[in-house]
């Protein structure tokens, strides 16, 4: 049979039957995490993006949905420079978020 390179992706179906303690635990320390559109701007404006595959949309993204594992190694190229909440157009205080997010993780072993 001929190789043609393609392959078959894995699945991207997220389940919803998960763990939301966490979740509501940020979003006591951090309310405006609520109002978060996920339209990219802090990740455009990152520093920490430039020059690593830091995004803060993904990791936002992941612990909303439950996808807590590699959260933490995926938080450390975060130098709270607070770029990211200077343009946000809601407002989301985001190094608060990442900063209580690594906490969370941490005191949660997730």
């Amino acid at each position: 049979m001929i190789d043609f390179g393609y392959q078959i992706n894995k699945g991207r179906t997220i389940n919803l039957d998960v763990d939301r303690a966490p979740l509501k635990e940020l979003e006591k320390v951090v309310p405006s995490f609520q109002s978060c559109i996920r339209c990219g701007s802090c990740t455009a404006t990152c520093s920490a993006a430039q020059f690593t595959d830091f995004n803060i949309r993904k990791i936002h993204t992941k612990f909303s949905a439950g996808l807590h594992d590699e959260l933490a190694e995926m938080l450390k190229p975060c130098m709270l420079c607070g770029k990211c909440t200077l343009v946000c157009p809601r407002g989301v205080n985001l190094r608060a978020l990442v900063v209580n997010l690594r906490k969370i993780l941490k005191e949660k072993e997730l």
